[in-house]
Parts: C-alpha cells; sequence; structure tokens
C-alpha cells in the first residue's frame, strides 16, 4: 500500500473537513483498509476496538501519532463521504491508475468489464442507490447497489470503478465505464472484453469510433435461432471446413477446446449523431465441453418432460383429473415449456372409455357405467432433436480486431479468461474485502465503501501478481502455504494464502521502570521468502522491535 503511494494520493485530492484533527484522511483511509484486509469486516465501529489492541504496532509502522479518536466510527463516516464525491473519485482513480502503470511497468493491452450486484440494509427512496432489482446475490427481499468494473488483464487490477443504484440495467452502464478506462490510461487500441450485454450495436460503434477494438458474444436476440441455422448449414453440408482450437495441458499433452469458422459483416450503428460503419468479424465457434453438457440436459429434459406427460392424468388420492381433450393438450403444452422441450415432442390426446361395474345398493340395482377419460400420447421428433443437438455449443462472437492481432483460437483463449474479473467479483463481495451483505445504509457512505474495497481489490491483486511474476521467473514454487499439507507446492499462490502465512506474528513490549523491551515472533523461512518475492525487507517487521532500550 506504501509502494501504491494510496495517503498521498489520498490526501491530494480528497479535502478533510476544515476542523479536522489529527491523523490526516489519507492515513484514516489506509488504516481502514488494512483493518478491512485483514479482517475481513468493513463495518465501521468494529475498526476502533481493533486499532485498540495494536497502537503499538500502527504508529511504529506508520510513523505517526495514532489516537483512538482518528479511527472512531464517526471519522471513518467522514472518510467514506469523501470518497464519494464522483469528480474527486475519478481524478484520484486516474491518478491512481497512472501510479501503478508506472511503477508496476504494467502495459495495458485488454481491458474486461462486467457488473455486480450487492445487497445490504439500506433505505430505499425514490431516487436513491439501495434499490430492489434483479439480485445477483439471490436476494430479492434486500435492496441492492450496482458496481462496474473495468479491469486490465492478465492481473484484473482494476483501473475504474462506478457505483450506480441497484435496478439500473447494465446495458448502459459499459459506455460510461469505457469512457472512464479511456481517460484514466490515455491509450487507444485497447481490446474491451465484455459478456452478451455489453453487444448492443451502440455499444460496439462507441469502442469502434473510439479508436479501440472489441470482442463480446452475441445475444440471441441479435443472432436468432434462424440466423444461427444460417450461418451453420454450410457446416453441416460440409461446404464450411471448422477449424480446431486446441491449447496444452500442464502434462504436455493437447487438448482440444472448441472448432469453428468466421465470417465478416457489414455493421451499422449511430454514435452522437453519426452514422458509423465498419467491418465485423463474426466467430462462429462451438464449446465441445458446452456441447456434452447441452446434451447430456438436453437428454435429461427430455425424460422428464415424457414422464410428466404420460402422468398427466393418472388416478391419484386427492388429484382432479381431467375431463376435456382441449383443456390437457393445454397442460401437456405448458408442461414442455417448463421443460424446454416444446418442439421436440409431439402430443395427442387419447380418449379411452372403459366400463364401470357398480354394485347394487339398497333399492339400486347393479348395473355397468361407461366412463371416458383422456390420456396424453408422447412422441419424439427426431428431425427437430437432430436440429436441436447440431446446434448445442454453438455460439457467435464478434470482433473488430483484424486477425492478425487476435486470432479466432486466441480470441476463444481471450473470452475464456473472463474468470478474472469474476473472481474480482468473488473477492469484493465475499472475503477478504466482505462488502455482502452491507450494513451502511446512507447512499454517500455506501458509495465511498465500495469505492475503498476497490483499492482493497487493487491491493490483493498487487500483491498476488508480483509473488507469480517472481515465482515465474526463478521457475521455482512456493511450499508451506496449504494447512495439513506443507509439502504441498504451487507457483501461482492467492494473495489470501500469502497474507494467512503472517499470522500468528506477535509484538510483546514490556515496560521495566524506564526501559522498554520488546520482542517480536521470529519470521519463518517461508515468511522471508514472501517478503522477498515481493521485493520487501524484512525490516518492515524486525524494525518493530528496534531500540527495545529506549526509555520511556
Amino acid at each position: 500500500m506504501g509502494r501504491m503511494g494510496l495517503v498521498a494520493l489520498f490526501d491530494k485530492h480528497f479535502l478533510a473537513h476544515g476542523n479536522w484533527q489529527g491523523l490526516s484522511l489519507g492515513w484514516v483511509a489506509d488504516i481502514w483498509l488494512t483493518h478491512v484486509l485483514s479482517q475481513a469486516d468493513h463495518r465501521l465501529n468494529h475498526v476502533q476496538p481493533w486499532a485498540e489492541k495494536r497502537w503499538e504496532t500502527l504508529r511504529r509502522c506508520t510513523g505517526q501519532a495514532v489516537r483512538p479518536l482518528d479511527l472512531s466510527d464517526d471519522r471513518l463516516a467522514s472518510v467514506a463521504k469523501a470518497l464519494s464525491d464522483d469528480a474527486r473519485w475519478q481524478a484520484f482513480e486516474g491518478d491512481l491508475t497512472s501510479h501503478l502503470l508506472r511503477v508496476y511497468d504494467l502495459s495495458p493491452q485488454r481491458v474486461r468489464l462486467d457488473s455486480t450486484a450487492a445487497s445490504g440494509y439500506g433505505r430505499v427512496t425514490e431516487d436513491g442507490l439501495f434499490q430492489f432489482g434483479h439480485s445477483k446475490d439471490h436476494r430479492p427481499d434486500l435492496p441492492q447497489v450496482k458496481v462496474m468494473l473495468s479491469t486490465l488483464d492478465p492481473l484484473g487490477l482494476p483501473v475504474a470503478t462506478q457505483v450506480v443504484s441497484g435496478e439500473q440495467a447494465d446495458d448502459p452502464l459499459y459506455m460510461p465505464a469505457i469512457t472512464q478506462v479511456r481517460a484514466s490510461l490515455g491509450r487507444q487500441g485497447l481490446l474491451y472484453i465484455g459478456d452478451c450485454k455489453m453487444a448492443a450495436a451502440g455499444t460496439r460503434a462507441f469502442i469502434h469510433a473510439g479508436g479501440d477494438f472489441y470482442l463480446c458474444p452475441l445475444p440471441q436476440r441479435q443472432v436468432s435461432t434462424d440466423t444461427l441455422d444460417a450461418y451453420l448449414r454450410p457446416v453441416w453440408t460440409g461446404e464450411q471446413p471448422v477449424t480446431p482450437i486446441e491449447r496444452e495441458t500442464g502434462d504436455g499433452q493437447t487438448e482440444r477446446l472448441a472448432e469453428g469458422y468466421e465470417r465478416t459483416e457489414q455493421v451499422t450503428a449511430v454514435v452522437d449523431g453519426r452514422t458509423i460503419t465498419w467491418t465485423e468479424r463474426r466467430l462462429v465457434i462451438r464449446s465441445l465441453h458446452q456441447a456434452d453438457l447441452g446434451a447430456q440436459a438436453l437428454q435429461q429434459r427430455l425424460r422428464a418432460a415424457q414422464a410428466a406427460l404420460l402422468a398427466l392424468n393418472d388416478h391419484k388420492q386427492g388429484k382432479r383429473r381431467v375431463t376435456d381433450a382441449e383443456a390437457l393438450h393445454q397442460k401437456a403444452v405448458a408442461l414442455m415449456k417448463h421443460y424446454q422441450v416444446d418442439g421436440l415432442l409431439s402430443v395427442r390426446t387419447e380418449e379411452i372409455s372403459q366400463e364401470r361395474p357398480l354394485r347394487r345398493y339398497g333399492t339400486r340395482p347393479a348395473a355397468v357405467r361407461v366412463e371416458r377419460e383422456y390420456r396424453v400420447q408422447v412422441t419424439v421428433d427426431e428431425a427437430a432433436l437432430t436440429r436441436a443437438r447440431a446446434r448445442l455449443g454453438w455460439r457467435v462472437y464478434a470482433t473488430n480486431q483484424p486477425a492478425e492481432l487476435l486470432s479466432m483460437p486466441q480470441a476463444v483463449v481471450a473470452y475464456r479468461h473472463e474468470y478474472l474479473i469474476e473472481r474480482g467479483f468473488g473477492r469484493l463481495k465475499g472475503k477478504p474485502l466482505s462488502l455482502t451483505p452491507m450494513y451502511l445504509q446512507d447512499d454517500d457512505h455506501a458509495t465511498g465503501l465500495i469505492r475503498l474495497l476497490s483499492i482493497g481489490l487493487r491491493v490483493l491483486t498487487l500483491v498476488e501478481g508480483g509473488v507469480r511474476r517472481r515465482l515465474s521467473e526463478q521457475k521455482e514454487h512456493l511450499a508451506g502455504l496449504y494447512a495439513g499439507n506443507p509439502k504441498r507446492k504451487t507457483a501461482s499462490p492467492t494473495a489470501e494464502l500469502l497474507l494467512e502465512a503472517f499470522q500468528e506474528i506477535t509484538l510483546t513490549v514490556v515496560t521495566i521502570g524506564e526501559q522498554v523491551k520488546r520482542h517480536l515472533t521470529p519470521l519463518s523461512p517461508l515468511q522471508q521468502q514472501i517478503l522477498t518475492l515481493l521485493d520487501l525487507s524484512c525490516d518492515v517487521y524486525t524494525k518493530l522491535a528496534a531500540d527495545s532500550l529506549e526509555p520511556t
């Protein structure tokens, strides 16, 4: 965090209240973020009790006279409110990105964009940040906010963070995010990668008009079933050969991931009142793994649908039977839609007459009653099933980057790395940043907290990326990170495991008369190795026990 220059940047861009005393806003934010990273807890009222047990460490690490009131929940709320200023935050984020690119020698080429929703206990107001919307946390009972994140490959390093109200759709968030990335990085020719929500024609045109490139899958509303069939018909007839897409596995073997071909389309869209026309590459790709999974799922749905249709009008206690052929047919159609097999099965209703003997009862004579009932007969439309299976695993991707800069196999692999930004969301919402559920209720405080945690995500990314890069350069592995398996080695440790290795280090301070003696838990070989990989000296710890004979 010191190498990132956070304290100076905070104090440069965010102004404290005129009556602010004690630690600067930058130092308060820095220590607060340290608490979040080490405790996985963003609640404001937990910071001061945590700091009270670590005054000696905090003072000697920061070189500042840290006081209890510096980390009160009121002071932290003031920091969160300051970070919620949009103009100041954008300037801060731009400076931070420029600093990180320079210090860590990063050469941005690809930017990934995606959004997530974070649920919380904030107050819902008409124009407020917390709103009810489609919950990605599966908590429709809680209001939420939306976070749009833009990250750099290959680290997944955030470069732009946007916080918007929770009811907004994802599609309109991409152009403002791209604008912010362009302002932060100040360069053209980047490849923006996103999911199908980035594929709106206006967004693609906006990226192209700005001198950049895009890669995204096209949604079904742009590539209908008929259009996809038209793309695939030459493949089915053998007129269009497909190119295999492969990768090497860890044991040196070759694994086939996908296959496909590409074609070009002329695309026209309007950006800021200007009509823009360009040539777009359409990559028609079949994922073999997705095709296998789709075939298994389709077969399971077919079996379940057939069983449900055949049992649709069974005799069952407490179940009213359908006595109308049309009503039974409508129920069958609804069942096929439920199992997503409509068009693959053919159903017809069949009338069955049965004679039911009635015993004599009192003055009623014995008789025979004729009962009519309806059954559903099911047959599989083999031709439709064959066509459905032939479509499985196919998807159309769009890009305007020339093939010499991004080949079809490279595009497939690039999109498959979308997990990089998803992993960032997992860290942001889960441990160690633990955004959800969010306990702050004021919009300003929630916005400031999310922005602070996005800086924490940068810290984790840089720690992890730095260690992995050094291990790769040295062709070494790190052992001792996994509890219960100390001999297990890895060349790609996570930041969470690296930080966890420094638990149980204790600074003991004993005062005897006018002397102060300090004792620090000796650093293990693993801890020393991690510090070396991070280009840090062991002094960051050993200095805490220095001057043990200084008078109080």
